[in-house]
């Protein structure tokens, strides 16, 4: 039950670059009836005459805040661009000073008219504001998207990030930039990324990037999933092709992991990397190291990587443990690879495990799992195995036939926190 009375509460009500005449009449009656109006200074321009001499501007989030406490229980109405919780300043108060302070009445979002002037869906967009994420995370997340909406910022402007785009061999796009958007300057500008790449723009605008009809796909369509990619993906050595982890033991070996957006991840005999670098794909805002021992097993990594557009994995070579000493403790560990170390090697990344992070290793041999077993049920309570047998289906003629894959023993344990 909330004691804030309807009278103590703050509104917080979307404007657009057409002002209040824009606005619902519930929105626009809080505006004119409220006895203390708050915003930021863009906003001046927005409000009738009459009302300006009452906007208190807020130079920053803090400052609203410390504007909205000292306001008390006089009918407080707080004035944000589009809808104020979209990448606007609604969580941020609500978050400070409790949700049930505050009523949100929203206008629509700049992102929801650019959308509809290019007349292109929403649904599936990815979405980012380009001043509060890296560049590069926003790249590897284009690169895989049909549909991208980007709210771009003064150090990112749509020249800069259509120039980023191609410096990263992404041409896929048609590109649309919507400048001052419901306003009556508004522009829509359509064109290639180069086009974009040449031009300049008003710093209200927003990027919509469109994938082109059967435009050529990042490393092919597989390469799209975030993970289960087919083997073939993944360049691998000749002389060793076929030692790659399967798509689907690398699948149930990736679900096992328990992976979060920020953990930082272990591929241990990396092999050519596709383990670590579906990890990176789910572990969008953490860190994987593929450690591998082979100089040319090493440098398939780094072009593995290239080609799917992954950019938080860093391939280490040399020979564990020695080549994991300095790095940083992981949430995950993966341990691949069918040599007689495997044991030993579970057993120098467990002691580097973070406690309650989680370890999971393949083996391909019963003594192997044996040596893992005895391992591990002697240091966690809950370790578990499986012994994954697939098979997969090839149409041949007008029949199925199924051709098994090597069957493989799987393990997965987490570290006590105690």
């Amino acid at each position: 039950m909330s004691d804030v009375t309807a009278a103590g509460r703050v509104h917080i009500v979307g404007i657009g670059d057409d002002g209040v005449e824009g606005m619902t009449t519930q929105a626009r009656r809080l505006v004119e009836d409220a006895e203390v109006l708050l915003g930021p200074e863009s906003c001046g321009e927005m409000v009738p005459a009459g009302l300006r001499n009452r906007l208190q501007t807020a130079a920053s989030l803090d400052d609203l805040v410390e504007q909205i406490e000292a306001a008390g229980d006089r009918r407080t109405v707080v004035l944000a661009s589009g809808d104020p919780l979209f990448y606007g300043t609604a969580r941020y108060v609500c978050n400070r000073l409790g949700k049930d302070r505050f009523e949100v009445v929203p206008h629509v979002s700049s992102m929801q008219l650019a959308f509809a002037r290019v007349k292109e869906s929403w649904e599936e967009a990815f979405l980012a504001n380009l001043a509060g994420q890296s560049i590069e995370r926003v790249i590897d997340r284009v690169r895989t998207s049909e549909t991208a909406g980007l709210f771009t910022s003064e150090q990112w402007p749509p020249a800069a990030v259509a120039r980023a785009l191609l410096d990263h061999g992404i041409d896929a796009f048609q590109a649309y930039v919507c400048e001052n958007l419901g306003s009556p300057d508004e522009r829509v500008t359509q064109g290639s990324l180069a086009e974009i790449a040449g031009d300049a723009f008003s710093p209200l605008n927003v990027m919509i990037l469109v994938r082109k009809p059967r435009a050529p796909e990042p490393a092919g369509a597989a390469g799209r999933r975030l993970f289960g990619n087919p083997d073939e993906c993944f360049l691998q050595s000749r002389p060793k092709r076929g030692l790659l982890t399967p798509a689907e033991i690398r699948s149930l070996a990736l679900g096992e992991l328990g992976l979060e957006a920020d953990s930082v991840v272990w591929d241990v005999g990396a092999g050519s990397g596709s383990v670590g670098l579906e990890a990176a794909r789910l572990a969008r805002a953490g860190y994987v190291y593929a450690i591998e021992m082979d100089p040319d097993d090493h440098a398939l990594i780094l072009e593995n990587a290239r080609r799917l557009g992954v950019m938080n994995l860093e391939a280490v070579l040399g020979r564990a443990p020695e080549a994991w000493a300095s790095l940083p403790a992981p949430h995950a560990v993966y341990v691949g690879g069918s040599g007689r170390d495997v044991a030993m090697l579970v057993e120098g990344a467990w002691e580097r495990l973070q406690p309650g992070g989680r370890l999971v290793t393949a083996c391909n041999s019963i003594e192997n799992l044996a040596a893992v077993h005895a391992l591990l049920r002697a240091r966690s309570a809950d370790a578990a195995y499986w012994m994954v047998n697939i098979a997969r289906g090839y149409e041949q003629m007008d029949r199925i036939r199924f051709e098994a894959i090597n069957p493989v023993f799987l393990i997965a344990a987490t570290k006590p926190s105690a």
